[in-house]
Formats: C-alpha cells, structure tokens, sequence
C-alpha cells in the first residue's frame, strides 16, 4: 500500500483548496494507494531555539510527514507566493538542521485559484523551497487550476467532467511520481 499524505497550504475553514484536495482520493485509479491529509495549523511560530527540544506537535507533524511515502500540496497564492501558515510548517518540518523530514520525499504540487492564472508564482516558490529540501519534485503536469463553484455540490463532490479530468491527471500523475521514488528508494 503506498501512502500519501495530502498538505492543503491553507488554514482557512472555506479553503477552495481544502475543497479541491478533499476530491483527489476519488479520482485515483489505482486502488492501492492510501491518503491521508496531514494537518499544521496547531503549529506554533517557528523559532530555533526550540531546534534542542521540539515542542510535541512539532514533532508530530514531522513524523506525520516521515511516515508516508510522498506528499501532495494543494496551496492556494497569497500576494505571489505560498501562504506564511504552509512556509511555517515548512520551516518546522526542515529542521533542525540535518534532520528535515522531506529529504528524497516525493512531492508533487498544485493549487487553485479563482483567476485564470491560477497559483503559478506561489507554486514556483515551493518548487524553489523543496529543491532546497532535497525532495524530488514532479514536474508535469504542473496544474494551475481555475476553481469554480458550480463545478462542486452542496456536498462538495466535483460535477465537472472536465475538471475531473484535470485534477485526474494530475493525482494520477502524483501516484505514479511517487511510486517510482518509492522503487528507487527500495533499490
């Protein structure tokens, strides 16, 4: 079973993101793949004075993040670039120095966004923070995608076909970048 851990960058409680990412498990087609989503928002401010004793749910949301074999971030774009909450918990789950938990973990990212452009600098920002991190990071399909409400129902299942399809693209892409990381770690 592979696991895949889903971080949504925002906090907010009517996230379009968390809405997006809430319908990627459905649109799998392998049914061997396991996801949960790993949460932050209880972390506090990142200081490295806390790097000799991490405070407990620090160390939680780093052993959350070791304990699946790749990651999915759906963020949304905050004046160009990944909201400060999503950068935070970056922070706290690269340190301390040497014992970042996203080294060779694979990540693949997208985001939604009301405009047409999408999420493209906020994403181009945590490409530039996960190479940093030393965790390989899918390229394609790089999927900027444009939310529309009536795309979704009351119950928050996605209705559009062609929207299916690009968020299907997209998480099917991810299972595999993070299945062939996953071989080449065992070999």
């Amino acid at each position: 079973m592979t696991r895949i851990g889903i971080i949504v960058g925002s906090i907010a409680d009517a996230s379009i993101n968390r809405q997006v990412a809430n319908v990627l498990p459905g649109l799998v087609a392998d049914d061997d793949v396991e996801f949960t989503f790993l949460e932050f928002k209880d972390l506090p401010f990142y200081d490295y004075a806390h790097d000799a004793d991490y405070p407990p749910v620090a160390r939680e949301w780093k052993q959350a993040i070791e304990d699946v074999d790749g990651v999915i971030i759906v963020t949304p774009e905050y004046s160009r670039s990944i909201p400060g909450v999503l950068k935070n918990a970056l922070d706290w789950a690269a340190r301390p120095w040497g014992q970042g938990s996203f080294g060779g973990k694979p990540v693949a990212i997208m985001g939604a966004s009301i405009g047409a452009a999408g999420t493209a600098a906020a994403q181009q920002h945590l490409r530039a923070i996960l190479g940093h991190y030393d965790a390989p990071t899918m390229g394609q399909p790089e999927t900027f995608f444009q939310y529309r409400a009536d795309n979704f129902g009351a119950d928050g299942t996605l209705q559009d076909e062609a929207a299916a399809a690009v968020l299907g693209g997209f998480v099917n892409a991810a299972v595999a970048h993070v299945k062939k990381h996953a071989l080449v770690a065992v070999a």
